[in-house]
């Protein structure tokens, strides 16, 4: 099984071991033919601690870690 990765943005590090995530994606809308941004929010698990706000980080989905955290940090970008 292949495993998601995408690029993210962190927007908050407030949690110990976690950071909140952005994913921004373009898609067509059927219809008007007009282009939207759709957001998603994730936590992700940050064992180190070491996201900073602003950072571009690529994260892998993975198994449940816990309640909320289904992806992990790859690396920094």
């Amino acid at each position: 099984m292949v495993n998601k990765e995408t690029i993210a943005t962190v927007i908050s590090n407030k949690m110990n071991k976690t950071a909140t995530v952005t994913v921004k994606k373009s898609i067509i809308h059927k219809k008007y033919g007009k282009i939207i941004n759709k957001t998603n929010k994730y936590y992700v698990d940050d064992p180190t601690n070491s996201c900073k706000i602003g950072d571009q980080i690529k994260i892998q989905e993975t198994r449940p870690i816990s309640k909320k955290k289904r992806w992990k940090i790859i690396k920094k970008i």
